[in-house]
């Protein structure tokens, strides 16, 4: 059995979405849930949306899966 894969969501950008990165990795910008399941699924973890909201490999940086925005909205 392999370790967990590090995986962190950074805090939403000005314009908009969180960078995802894995194992060190930018994956790219996620824009929702949906995003961020695609890209650990590409990454090897297959978890769907609501799995990865609440999944503990996941270290979610300044704000947790319901805030996509800095203004805090999606």
């Amino acid at each position: 059995m392999s370790a967990p894969l590090p995986v962190t969501v950074a805090q939403p950008l000005p314009k908009g979405g969180r960078r995802v990165r894995v194992n060190g990795e930018n994956l790219g910008v996620a824009y929702n849930l949906e995003d961020l399941s695609e890209f650990l699924r590409r990454a090897g973890l297959d978890l769907d949306p609501v799995a990865a909201a609440a999944s503990p490999l996941i270290d979610w940086r300044g704000v947790g899966p319901e805030c996509w925005s800095i203004d805090g909205r999606g």
